[in-house]
């Protein structure tokens, strides 16, 4: 009796499967670690490289720059970034861009989780030359995700480089928050604000923030406005809008952050707080559990 036919079988169906596993990932800790690892990796011959880096909370790093540009993405935490241009708080599935050559200095909020990448010059054409806080899309994320698992060398025409591609593309696309808190050049009021940085609950008035600057009233105003483009009660509500992101995401209770904070009463905080973010302090964090919507997905 003849053999009957063996069913022809494509030679991709024959080969073995890829490993859907998820790949490890490389998490540095600390300060020290992460950036060690980040000057090894500002000369790797790649248009970007990735970096998974943990903190605990209180952290804070030395001020520092980089040579290539920052796509500087958080997980979990509030970090907060301080350059000579302003502040900003990074929190969950948002992103810092920080450009090359930017002087800055990080504190951790609650344990911080972050995924990093480092961009050539020459890759970051077209993408924003200041810092800027950006909200993170599901796309984007699962490409940062995907990058920290790559080789330093991967393949430029192979699927890595692909994603790394795409990842400058999307960076491109995505969308700016105005979160910040920007820094006056002038000497005086630099002063000041950093006075209410380390205390940003001070309820003092506007008289004896000019005097304790040495600068006048009418002055302080001018110049204040001048240079941040924000007059001195917007900024000093964004940078206690910061420090609120930061206290609530670490688990305080909205009311003692409130009151800290130089509000009246928690419904004057939680007014501020759903006219700046879009929603109440408690949906905010509830970011990450199905039906409150999608600013966080």
């Amino acid at each position: 009796m003849a053999e009957a036919a063996r069913p022809y079988v494509p030679h991709d169906l024959r080969a073995p499967r890829r490993d859907l596993r998820p790949a490890p990932i490389s998490c540095f800790t600390g300060h020290q670690a992460s950036g060690l690892r980040a000057k090894v990796l500002q000369d790797v011959q790649r248009p970007a490289a990735a970096m998974a880096a943990e903190f605990a909370d209180g952290e804070v790093g030395t001020r520092h720059c980089h040579r290539r540009a920052q796509f500087l993405f958080g997980l979990t935490g509030i970090m907060t970034v301080i350059t000579d241009g302003g502040s900003w708080a990074v929190a969950p599935q948002q992103a810092l861009w920080i450009p090359p050559g930017v002087m800055h200095q990080t504190r951790c909020w609650g344990a911080v989780s972050l995924r990093t990448l480092y961009i050539e010059p020459d890759a970051a054409a077209g993408l924003p030359l200041t810092c800027q806080l950006m909200e993170v899309s599901p796309l984007l994320r699962e490409l940062v995700n995907e990058a920290v698992t790559l080789p330093v060398e991967y393949d430029l025409n192979g699927r890595d480089g692909r994603i790394i591609d795409l990842i400058l593309v999307e960076i491109g696309r995505t969308p700016v928050l105005a979160r910040s808190a920007p820094m006056p050049r002038d000497r005086r009021l630099a002063r000041i604000c950093e006075a209410l940085l380390r205390n940003p609950g001070d309820n003092q008035g506007i008289d004896h923030w000019a005097r304790y600057g040495g600068l006048g009233r009418r002055t302080l105003t001018r110049l204040f406005r001048q240079e941040t483009d924000m007059s001195f009660a917007q900024w000093r509500q964004q940078i206690r809008l910061m420090e609120a992101l930061s206290r609530l995401t670490a688990g305080e209770a909205v009311t003692n952050v409130a009151l800290d904070l130089g509000y009246d009463s928690p419904s004057a905080f939680s007014a501020m707080f759903r006219r700046t973010m879009g929603l109440s302090p408690r949906d905010y964090l509830r970011w990450g559990e199905p039906g409150v919507g999608t600013m966080h997905d």
